[in-house]
């Protein structure tokens, strides 16, 4: 059970991280794109969408070139005592960039799902672009972003090929439950396989469970947006 446990709790951490990484810069984002007009705002929202559907080997190749030794961005990380390929850090990273899109696409859809109106009053009550989002959007939209933070931490948990390409399989350091499934299906281990697959499965049937109930309670236009 031992071998069970390290994966696991890597898997958790990378995905947490991964998922405070998308969830940062995708609700900004999105908040961002929702005060945009509907074409500019489409068009960038296709754009930042094109990790949900490249191949992950792709994308781990891009942030191989990006934060490898002979990156730019590698090599400033080199020079002030960082190091991402072949990290577990490196593996959040990777995870948070697949994951991003599914957080953008729910908090957009969230964000234009609010009353403009009641924003509107509010500043001219005199609230204050922060306060008017803190206080106005951020809580109306709650349960759409939420169920995007969800989905975006079942989608990091998941990640394989993105993590395996920017930190490889090194087990007790960046050896993940996807990548142990692999590693052990290679080396004909079948019991050790089938317990990391229903673990996994098992953790991600939780997860969309919970973001069911939450579409559920906030209504189904959550996801799609309603203008």
């Amino acid at each position: 059970m031992g071998d069970i446990w390290v994966p696991l709790l890597l898997s958790l951490k990378v995905a947490g991280w991964a998922t405070v990484l998308a969830s940062l810069a995708g609700i900004t984002v999105a908040y961002g794109l929702s005060r945009q007009g509907s074409h500019w705002g489409d068009f960038m929202d296709s754009l930042l969408t094109l990790p949900m559907v490249l191949p992950p080997t792709v994308i781990g190749y891009y942030l191989l070139v990006l934060f490898g030794r002979r990156g730019w961005l590698g090599e400033w990380l080199q020079a002030h005592g960082f190091e991402l390929v072949f990290t577990w850090q490196g593996a959040a990273v990777a995870a948070s960039v697949v994951a991003f899109p599914m957080v953008l696409k729910a908090s957009r859809a969230a964000f234009l799902s609010v009353d403009h109106r009641l924003e509107q009053a509010a500043s001219v009550l005199g609230a204050g672009r922060v306060a008017v989002f803190l206080l106005v959007s951020l809580p109306l939209a709650a349960r759409g972003i939420l169920a995007g933070i969800l989905l975006a931490f079942a989608r990091a948990l998941g990640e394989f090929g993105a993590t395996l390409m920017v930190a490889g399989s090194i087990p007790g350091r960046t050896q993940t439950l996807s990548i142990a499934i692999y590693e052990a299906v290679q080396a004909g281990d079948d019991g050790m396989a089938d317990v990391l697959v229903l673990v996994t499965s098992a953790t991600c049937v939780v997860v969309l469970c919970v973001v069911a109930w939450l579409l559920r309670r906030s209504g189904s236009g959550v996801l799609i947006g309603r203008r």
